[in-house]
């Protein structure tokens, strides 16, 4: 649907249906500030990595920074997500044990494959029962770190740090609630949110705009954290074959894309000097089909594209559509927090067992 795709202008003419979902939001978020549902703890931490509006933020890059910090400390972590739009309808689906990947990016779904490739060391699993995912993975791992992948409206599962995503490009996003806008709870939501981390923050105007719908609901947050994505390297999907990003310079490329953002993987595209002669762009978490790879192959022919750039997530559900010397290729970003490190790096380490034992005295 476009009209949920960032950067689209708010639909006025559904303003009393985005009223009404308001409303059902409002009052499910005050039956677990009175107890009438309840939040379950799981004995160990738990980090949520979640955003506001639909259509996408960058939570999977996030996700796979953090869980990378973790596993470099030493700590035995477990990524948990729904595995949205999976094949496999199993409540519960192992997608890593952390040493072997177990299904593909059908079964388990495209994101979670994409983490369980890019952190062969941790746990990931998929279902949409967070709670009874995180209670059957500790029943079978010794984990000590769950990360939940879109997890901040999931309030079942009690969570030691919330970390609340928002588009600097998509400030729009921020101004309805669905399906007027693209807000999944009104802004005063990230209340709860331990720290709100704008992502695509390249440029101050686009930062500040952010701010000024936050100031305009009295959240200042002021501390944000902000973070921009830059391309890293090129793969090969098939031989994963990988190159520098100065390899595809002038290079004359077709994007393919099935993701929340088409634009912002057009830019990161853009900004490597890759000559961009068209593009095929389908909704999050497209299922690729034969003939649209056949439609895919005519185009790229037809206008002497040199090679097919796709993103890292959609590459593994077209790796079984392609031969051997296919030129497709994916782009991998990389994650720079460029505010805020050193308060992201506390947040997710959590109290030092000084910190721990000086409260216990106070106590």
């Amino acid at each position: 649907m476009a009209f949920l795709h960032p950067g689209q202008p708010v639909r006025k003419g559904l303003s009393w249906v985005a009223g009404l979902y308001g409303l059902s939001i409002r009052f499910r978020l005050w039956c677990y500030r009175n107890g009438w549902l309840t939040t379950t703890q799981l004995p160990c931490r738990v980090v949520s990595v979640g955003n506001l509006t639909v259509g996408g933020t960058g939570k999977t890059p996030i996700v796979i920074l953090l869980t990378e910090w973790l596993l470099a400390k030493g700590h035995r972590v477990a990524v948990l997500s729904r595995g949205y739009k999976r094949t496999c309808k199993a409540s519960r689906l192992l997608v890593s044990d952390g040493s072997r990947m177990l299904v593909g990016p059908l079964e388990a779904g495209d994101e979670p494959f994409l983490i369980a490739q890019r952190c062969p060391q941790a746990i990931v699993a998929v279902g949409a029962d967070r709670v009874a995912l995180g209670q059957w993975v500790l029943e079978r791992h010794p984990v000590d770190c769950l990360i939940l992948d879109d997890g901040f409206q999931h309030r079942a599962l009690h969570r030691d740090v919330d970390l609340v995503l928002l588009d600097a490009t998509d400030a729009a996003g921020l101004d309805a609630l669905l399906p007027a806008g693209r807000l999944r709870e009104p802004l005063q939501g990230l209340d709860r949110a331990g720290a709100v981390m704008i992502t695509r923050a390249d440029s101050r105007q686009d930062v500040e705009a952010i701010h000024s719908r936050l100031r305009a609901v009295s959240c200042p947050y002021e501390d944000t954290i902000e973070v921009v994505f830059r391309p890293e390297s090129v793969l090969a999907i098939v031989s994963r074959e990988q190159q520098p990003v100065e390899w595809g310079r002038k290079k004359k490329a077709w994007l393919v894309s099935g993701i929340g953002n088409s634009h912002s993987f057009r830019r990161s595209a853009e900004s490597i000097g890759i000559e961009i002669l068209g593009e095929t762009a389908f909704e999050d978490h497209h299922r690729y089909r034969d003939e649209q790879i056949r439609q895919i192959r005519a185009a790229v022919q037809a206008h002497g594209s040199e090679m097919v750039l796709t993103t890292e997530k959609d590459g593994g559900k077209l790796s079984p559509f392609l031969l051997p010397n296919d030129p497709w290729w994916m782009l991998r970003l990389g994650t720079d927090i460029v505010r805020g490190k050193d308060r992201l790096h506390r947040l997710i380490d959590g109290p030092s067992s000084e910190e721990i034992q000086q409260v216990g005295a106070r106590a």
